[in-house]
């Protein structure tokens, strides 16, 4: 398989690496363009087998599929600039927040295409990345993207496209949510007196073990709580906060207002 990926930032550029350690791509088949001639020496140095080329090089693409990682707010003016044109064997993959299946048709003039959306835990392979398809693509197609997928951590197909702006805001912006967290007790760790090397040290540790714990255990997250939140104790102090502060509501919303705005990406 060849395959080329248009948007060689740091999503592109962690698939390519996924694709590579798994041997399910030969790095001379590889071929990835970025706008940026800057980052040329740079992406060279790293997949030094592989073709690199800027966006205005690009007169054919040679590539059984196609993969889309610009920003979404560039698509369609990288779309009207592309010098070369698809033929109709040739896969799209747009790993793109927000932007649809049908207009990447219509500004592509292609209808082979499957949009997924990952997550930046894809780096070091244990991202999950949820992803739906246009009609027309065969059962051995789709299996040959969701092997490539694999790769990267784990997948889930979707049917209802509609579902897939969910994904993004829940497990696609995810991690940014989980980090704010974390930074904003290694914050209170700090102003308890603890030195900021240390608290990091016991939070990351602690989100790690709490991670361990909900995947091997058969409680709910409301028991979970309740094991840890002795009453009149400590955890039901900052509870509590939490409850009168509506931390709970003000989390979800957030989430909600990031499928909002993946919604809006389409225009």
């Amino acid at each position: 398989m060849k395959i080329a990926i248009i948007g060689a930032g740091n999503m592109g550029l962690s698939f390519s690496k996924s694709f590579l350690k798994y041997e399910l791509i030969k790095p001379e088949n590889l071929h990835l363009i970025t706008r940026n001639q800057s980052k040329i020496q740079k992406i060279s140095e790293e997949f030094p087998k592989s073709k690199i080329s800027i966006f205005d090089e690009v007169k054919e693409l040679d590539a059984d599929l196609i993969i889309i990682a610009v920003k979404p707010q560039d698509f369609q003016k990288a779309a009207e600039s592309f010098q070369f044109s698809l033929n109709e064997n040739q896969m799209i993959l747009s790993i793109m927040a927000g932007i649809k299946i049908e207009k990447i048709q219509n500004l592509l003039n292609h209808k082979l295409v499957v949009r997924a959306m990952p997550n930046s835990p894809t780096l070091l392979g244990m991202g999950i990345t949820g992803y739906t398809s246009a009609e027309g693509i065969s059962f051995n197609q789709l299996m040959n993207i969701e092997r490539l997928l694999n790769s990267t951590g784990r997948s889930v197909y979707l049917e209802n496209e509609e579902l897939l702006d969910g994904v993004t805001a829940l497990s696609g912006s995810g991690p940014a949510y989980f980090y704010y967290i974390v930074d904003a007790m290694i914050k209170a760790g700090t102003e308890m007196g603890i030195d900021e090397n240390l608290s990091k040290l016991f939070v990351k540790q602690t989100m790690l073990g709490a991670y361990h714990l909900i995947n091997n255990s058969d409680k709910s997250l409301e028991d979970l709580i309740k094991d840890v939140a002795s009453k009149g104790g400590t955890t039901e102090a900052a509870l509590k906060t939490f409850e009168e502060n509506n931390f709970k509501e003000i989390l979800q919303k957030g989430i909600l207002n990031a499928e909002k705005r993946a919604k809006e990406l389409n225009g």
